[in-house]
C-alpha cells in the first residue's frame, strides 16, 4: 500500500524567522492513488497578531484565532495522521520551515516533519521541471491540467491541500501503473474517487457513435494480442 498524505499550512506572515506561527493545517489522504476519504484539519491560536498581507490572502482575522486551539493540543493527532507517509507539499521549505518550529516549541528534541515522514515531495520543482519558464502556482497547475478551482477565492489549508492532490496525480500520471489485482480494489478506488470529487461540479463529456465504435475496435484488437483478452470486457469491470 502506497499512503501519501498531501499537506498545507496557512501562517500569521511569510517569515517563520520573525516568529509567524502556523494558523491552520489541512492534510488530505491518498492511499494507490485513490483519495482515501481521510483528511485532518484544524485552525490554530498563534498567540499573535496575523499581518495584514496575511489576513488579505487567507481571511483568518486574529478574533477568529483567538477562540482555536493551540498547536499543542492538536500536535499529537498531527503527527499520528502524517506519520510514515509520503508527504506532498506545494514549495515543501515554506511549510517545513514552520511546521518544524511549532514542533520545537513543543519540544525540542521532537526533531522536525521529516523525522516524522516516509519523505518530504515538493510538487514545486516537479511543475518547473515539466513546464520551465512558465507559472507554476497551484492556481496555474489548477487551470493547466483542467482542475476546478472556482471555489478558491482565498487561501485555505484543506481546499488547497485537496487542489494539490488532483495536482499530484495529473503531475506523476502515468508514472504508476494501476495493476488491479481484484475487481475489490477497483471498486474501492472507484468509490474513494466518487466521495473526493463529491464536491465538484463536474462535466461529463459522452462518447459520440464514433468513439465508441473506435473503442470496440480496439478491444477487439486487445482479445487478438493477449492470452487474457481485453480487461475492460470481463464483467467484473465492464458492469462498474
Amino acid at each position: 500500500m502506497n499512503r501519501i498524505v498531501v499537506l498545507d499550512t496557512e501562517t500569521t506572515g511569510l517569515e517563520v524567522s520573525q516568529g509567524h506561527r502556523v494558523i491552520e493545517i489541512g492534510c488530505v489522504e491518498v492511499v494507490d492513488r485513490c483519495r482515501s476519504g481521510r483528511t485532518f484539519q484544524h485552525y490554530l491560536n498563534p498567540d499573535r497578531r496575523v499581518d495584514a498581507g496575511a489576513l488579505a490572502i487567507h481571511g483568518l482575522d486574529d478574533s477568529f484565532l483567538a477562540e482555536q486551539l493551540h498547536f499543542a493540543e492538536i500536535a499529537e493527532a498531527f503527527i499520528a495522521f502524517v506519520n510514515g507517509a509520503d508527504v506532498i507539499i506545494h514549495n515543501a521549505p515554506f511549510d517545513c520551515g514552520f511546521l518544524d518550529a511549532e514542533l520545537a516549541r513543543l519540544n525540542p528534541e521532537q526533531g522536525s516533519l521529516r523525522s516524522l515522514v516516509a519523505t518530504i515531495i515538493d510538487t514545486l520543482p516537479m511543475a518547473r521541471e515539466r513546464f520551465p519558464g512558465q507559472r507554476n502556482s497551484l492556481d496555474a497547475l489548477c487551470k493547466r491540467f483542467d482542475i476546478d478551482n472556482t471555489n478558491r477565492q482565498q487561501h485555505g489549508a484543506l481546499l488547497d491541500a485537496e487542489l494539490l492532490a488532483d495536482v499530484y496525480l495529473a503531475l506523476t500520471a502515468g508514472q504508476t501503473s494501476l495493476n488491479f489485482n481484484t475487481a475489490t480494489q477497483a471498486k474501492a478506488c472507484q468509490v474513494a474517487s466518487k466521495r473526493s470529487t463529491a464536491h465538484l461540479n463536474l462535466r461529463v463529456l459522452r462518447a459520440t457513435t464514433e468513439e465508441c465504435a473506435q473503442h470496440e475496435t480496439r478491444l477487439d484488437a486487445l482479445e487478438k494480442s493477449s492470452a487474457e483478452g481485453a480487461l475492460w470486457r470481463r464483467s467484473d469491470f465492464s458492469a462498474s
